[in-house]
């Protein structure tokens, strides 16, 4: 029999659940900018066919995380037979992350929702998250992580998630460059925007006019000058300030616009040096030309 891609690798499995209201919203976002594959509400009976569908997948969901949310007791019954199944399979690690809060602050939240707590037949918040509390016990005492979200903002909860999981923040933190002509118009989705038109210009020789800086030839002719290596040298330093700071305020991307005349020569010469820079310093990075085509067909 063939082996799969998986063979020699670990799948991850984290099992999320808790308290209702108690943030497993905030934790789903943050394990998919994490790259987990995220399933909600996967029924527990079902997780064994699921692990085996992702072993032998092509290696894209090595790290899975499912949502489980409160259906009833027999629910949670399956829910530890399907981990115990789980388990014995030895390239499956499963983890369970327990969210909880202090009652007066489910309530609180469920009052600001305007929404009734699933146990809750007489429309009081507490008397359903005090059944749901009694019911979710032996799950808690099983559990490997334990978040109490209480006085938390999504913020401190996605930073808590990310300390337990993230091999290393960098990974979930995404910068992507992308590249522009002004006069096709600004990038809307842009977060810093760079306008680098003051740097000598190949559109003005005559051999270079048809080609990018995706070639070399224009790639060196721009990188040569004392202004551009300034430029690049003050960007650096900025942006290595900078993107740590977006990521402690939980950004999971960052869009870097840079921009030239027409979109062609000067601003992808930059877009492809900071790409390959800033991967090198260990981000998650891609590049885009937007109007690298509209430039080619200029005459």
């Amino acid at each position: 029999m063939e082996s799969t891609s998986l063979d020699n690798e670990e799948i991850e499995l984290v099992i999320i659940t808790g308290m209702s209201g108690a943030g497993k919203t905030v934790a789903v976002q943050s394990f998919e900018d994490m790259g987990y594959f995220c399933v909600d509400n996967l029924p527990p009976a079902l997780i064994p066919k699921f692990i085996d569908l992702v072993e032998n997948s092509d290696g894209s969901m090595q790290k899975v995380a499912l949502v489980i949310d409160l259906r009833g007791r027999e629910f949670f019954d399956q829910l530890f037979e399907a981990i115990n199944i789980v388990a014995e399979e030895s390239k499956v690690t499963p983890r369970i992350l327990f969210l909880d809060a202090e009652d007066e602050t489910l309530v609180q939240r469920y009052k600001e929702t305007r929404r009734s707590h699933p146990l809750s037949d007489n429309n009081s918040p507490l008397a359903g998250i005090q059944a749901e509390r009694e019911m979710l016990d032996d799950l808690k005492g099983q559990a490997q992580v334990i978040i109490n979200t209480t006085g938390l903002k999504p913020l401190e909860l996605r930073e808590r998630i990310l300390s337990h999981f993230a091999s290393d923040q960098k990974e979930t933190f995404h910068v992507h460059i992308l590249t522009f002509g002004f006069k096709h118009g600004l990038p809307i989705d842009s977060d810093l925007v760079f306008d680098v038109r003051f740097l000598p210009n190949p559109h003005y020789i005559d051999h270079m006019r048809p080609q990018t800086g995706l070639d070399k030839e224009v790639s060196d002719y721009v990188l040569k000058w004392g202004e551009t290596k300034k430029f690049i040298e003050k960007l650096d330093d900025l942006l290595q300030y900078m993107l740590p700071h977006y990521q402690r305020e939980g950004k999971s991307q960052l869009i870097i616009a840079i921009g030239c005349t027409g979109g062609k020569h000067r601003s992808v010469t930059l877009g492809e040096y900071f790409q390959k820079r800033l991967s090198n310093l260990g981000y998650r990075t891609s590049v885009t030309h937007r109007d690298v085509e509209k430039g080619r067909k200029e005459k």
